[in-house]
């Protein structure tokens, strides 16, 4: 409410008359109801106090009101708001001023001129000591923005990296070197592109990726662009100015470049972006700067882009489906991801940080795989690799009683899934690093393969599921008394089961002694 009167010419002087008295006894008014008034000019210096006000001096430090008057309003009240309703000419209806005196609950409003022009400010204090005053006012502000600071807390939380290095599971050639390559990504500032089948651990190796670099501490934004609606994909990346188009939000909405700026913002799928999208993403990534749906200004950012794809990029740009420009924007550090089956060696410690953590989000006992159950989860092509290997757990997790799962639990939990059930001659060699020998005959005598592996014939077409699940925990454990030189001990390390258990499965074979040439 701004004390401005209309010029006196545009009315009668009857209705002059009645304004201006309007305006003395509004202002009578304010000066007995409220706790203290003061007056300021335009270059913000107070010019006037009421008697209430008078007695806040000496808690301001002032023991003669000549000492406080004439005085710039900010040097003499700590926190005051006066020179911004000045500047803007906006009053502040109601507002919470702490200062030497105290709290209080106060109201600012500008004074103009008959020709509009602000020449001073009306400062009110409505009340003070609102701690009592205005006890459930001050406590329901006090708890939005309790809530407030906790969704800001929970929000950053939400935006900070979820992994590291120490969660992508593996200690195989092949996931070793893609750590490898990832942490001398970390290193840098420019842009990675990590390639790979859907579910190898794309985004947690993003995750990590940024948790080592130096923007650490800043927020990571992820955007799966296969997920957004390719009309909405702009807004997404770049944001949308105010009433950009109609039923937009007065407001502006910050993109995913904006919420990451200073951070990391992780692109999946960026093969699926659109052509028009690819333009304005090439720029952002040139310039470091973007420019809002609707509006003609364009914004400074600070980003390091990760993206990752299942597809073939190059051969998309071969067929004109991707710009070859953005292409080679980002692949600057491209880093490929392997896929489950070319690091089988990793899939009993996949298995046991899965079924861990399966066991944590239920709250259930944590799934113990027998040497065959394993050796069988080993041999399978896993399409959809970590991400497929985790559903096959959680589903053998909810159909077993028992958390000591064997074999045919999961062959048909597999079968049921509907993944063909493979029964590769070479699964343990491939998954432990053992060795690549064929497995033996099921007759052969364990101390005749370890001194002299022989060829397996092909197995039988429809081998019953018990013989075959047998025939593969014995060859698992032959090709790792063969790695060992006949080690039991080393062996059943290998295998990842105990001691006891090895000797147990070697008496019930009839195995005494082991003689290894």
């Amino acid at each position: 409410m701004a004390m401005h009167r209309p010029p006196t010419g545009e009315l009668p002087s009857d209705a002059r008359s009645i304004l201006e008295l309007a305006a003395r006894s509004m202002f009578e008014l304010f000066a007995n109801a409220s706790q203290g008034m003061m007056l300021v000019d335009r270059q913000a210096r107070v010019v006037w106090i009421n008697d209430q006000y008078r007695r806040f001096l000496p808690a301001l430090g002032f023991e003669r009101e000549s000492d406080f008057v004439g005085q710039p309003v900010s040097a003499v009240v700590q926190n005051t708001q006066m020179h911004r309703v000045l500047e803007t000419g906006q009053p502040i209806l109601v507002d919470l001023l702490s200062n030497r005196a105290g709290t209080f609950v106060v109201s600012r409003i500008p004074l103009r001129d008959d020709q509009g022009t602000v020449i001073g400010a009306l400062g009110i204090v409505l009340f003070d000591h609102p701690e009592t005053t205005l006890q459930p006012l001050i406590a329901k502000f006090a708890r939005l923005q309790q809530d407030l600071d906790d969704a800001r807390r929970e929000l950053a939380r939400q935006r900070r990296s979820k992994y590291t290095f120490a969660s992508f599971v593996g200690r195989s050639p092949a996931a070793l070197e893609v750590k490898r390559q990832a942490r001398r990504a970390a290193q840098s500032t420019s842009p990675v592109l990590l390639l790979g089948e859907t579910g190898t651990g794309k985004e947690l190796l993003a995750h990590a990726i940024h948790a080592a670099s130096a923007r650490a501490g800043r927020a990571f934004v992820g955007v799966n662009i296969a997920a957004v609606p390719e009309t909405l994909l702009e807004a997404e990346f770049f944001g949308v100015a105010p009433g950009a188009y109609t039923g937009a939000d007065r407001k502006a909405r910050d993109g995913k470049f904006k919420l990451a700026d200073g951070g990391t913002l992780f692109l999946d799928e960026i093969g699926d972006m659109p052509p028009a999208v690819q333009v304005k993403l090439l720029r952002a990534l040139q310039e470091g700067e973007i420019e809002p749906l609707g509006s003609n200004r364009v914004e400074p950012v600070d980003v390091r882009v990760i993206a990752a794809t299942s597809r073939d990029l190059a051969q998309m740009v071969a067929q004109g489906r991707f710009r070859e420009d953005l292409y080679y924007r980002l692949h600057v550090l491209p880093i490929r991801v392997p896929p489950l089956r070319e690091r089988r060696s990793d899939i009993p410690l996949l298995v046991d940080m899965l079924c861990e953590d399966i066991a944590l989000r239920s709250g259930t006992p944590a799934l113990e795989l027998t040497p065959a159950a394993l050796a069988l989860l080993m041999e399978q092509p896993w399409r959809g690799n970590v991400r497929e290997l985790r559903n096959a757990l959680e589903q053998i997790a909810l159909r077993c009683d028992n958390p000591r799962v064997d074999a045919p639990e999961v062959a048909s939990v597999l079968a049921a899934a509907g993944a063909p059930l493979q029964a590769s001659p070479q699964p343990v060699a491939a998954a432990g690093g053992l060795d690549g020998a064929q497995p033996p005959e099921p007759g052969a005598t364990l101390s005749a393969v370890v001194a002299e592996p022989e060829p397996a014939p092909p197995a039988e077409p429809f081998e019953p599921l018990p013989q075959r699940i047998a025939r593969v925990e014995r060859e698992a454990i032959e090709a790792a008394l063969r790695r060992c030189a006949g080690n039991r001990v080393g062996a059943a390390r290998l295998l990842g089961i105990s001691r006891a258990t090895l000797y147990a499965k070697l008496s019930a074979w009839g195995v005494q002694n082991l003689t290894v040439a």
